[in-house]
């Protein structure tokens, strides 16, 4: 079996909303869960992350930066100067520097998109709040290079331990629409919410997500569906999307799946299928 790992992440965990890592393996097309780990600081994250393994892991928070933005602010255009680069800032000085830029460009296109966003639907790496995913960025991609782990397409490591970025909205989409199934906030956790959970986890159990299938306990499956906050269970979206690079690595791809034309300063979120970025 292949073992998987999938990451729900926090540039300010705590023991209230600390990091998720979903354990598992996956053989054929079934994946199964092993086990839920927390951690409560960046430093044991780290720690966990530097351990020896062999892993494919996807994680839930950016790798990149969109190109416009570094060469504007003419920052490295080489991956790894311009991660030691960033991880050289503060926050505050990350704020200003990406406030700036949006200050002077036109109202609809304040920011810069990788050219992943669009096919995945995801938020551009720069925001600094809701969600703080270039917060995400800062706290978490220094961690891993420490850590020394495989970045297929941006930087080479530990092969038996590979980094994919991952986001969990991605497969939640395809099965929910526009339903929402979290909510850090107890006055939005509702009915409703926990009812597209309960969906949600149905379908990655019966093979709608890229034919693979999620392999649950019932307890496994009552613990997922009663967090409202959803972060247990978008650490297993992640790992779904693991499962699916582990495969395609297992079946000879070294990179996992990712698409061969990615801009290798700003990576791309696996599973999502390459579009050419607009001119």
């Amino acid at each position: 079996m292949l073992a998987v790992l999938g990451c729900d992440f926090s540039s300010s965990p705590s023991r209230r909303k600390p990091i998720v890592l979903a354990w598992g393996r996956c053989q054929g097309a079934r994946v199964h869960l092993d086990r839920l780990q927390r951690c409560d600081s960046l430093t044991e994250w780290g720690q966990v992350m530097a351990q020896d393994g062999d892993w494919v892991g996807g994680f839930d928070l950016p790798f990149g930066l969109p190109r416009a933005l570094v060469t504007q602010l003419n920052w490295p255009l080489d991956w790894r100067a311009c991660m030691d680069h960033y991880a050289s800032l503060d926050r505050a000085q990350i704020r200003d520097s990406f406030k700036a830029f949006c200050d002077a460009r036109p109202v609809g296109h304040k920011f810069a998109h990788r050219a992943t966003d669009g096919p995945a639907g995801s938020s551009p790496s720069m925001k600094w709040v809701n969600p703080p995913v270039a917060f995400m960025l800062h706290a978490g991609v220094p961690l891993l290079i420490q850590a020394g782990v495989h970045f297929p397409g941006l930087h080479p490591g530990d092969p038996r331990r590979v980094a994919l970025e991952a986001y969990p909205g991605f497969l939640a989409r395809a099965v929910l629409g526009g339903r929402s199934y979290k909510s850090d906030d107890r006055a939005k956790q509702t009915p409703e919410r926990l009812i597209a959970r309960k969906d949600l986890i149905h379908a990655m159990e019966m093979g709608q997500a890229w034919d693979m299938r999620l392999v649950l306990s019932h307890a496994q499956r009552d613990a997922l569906v009663e967090d409202a906050s959803a972060d247990s269970l978008d650490a297993v979206l992640c790992l779904m999307q693991a499962a699916w690079a582990a495969q395609r690595r297992a079946n000879g791809d070294p990179w996992c799946g990712l698409p061969a034309q990615l801009d290798p300063l700003e990576g791309w979120i696996v599973t999502a299928p390459w579009q050419s970025p607009p001119p």
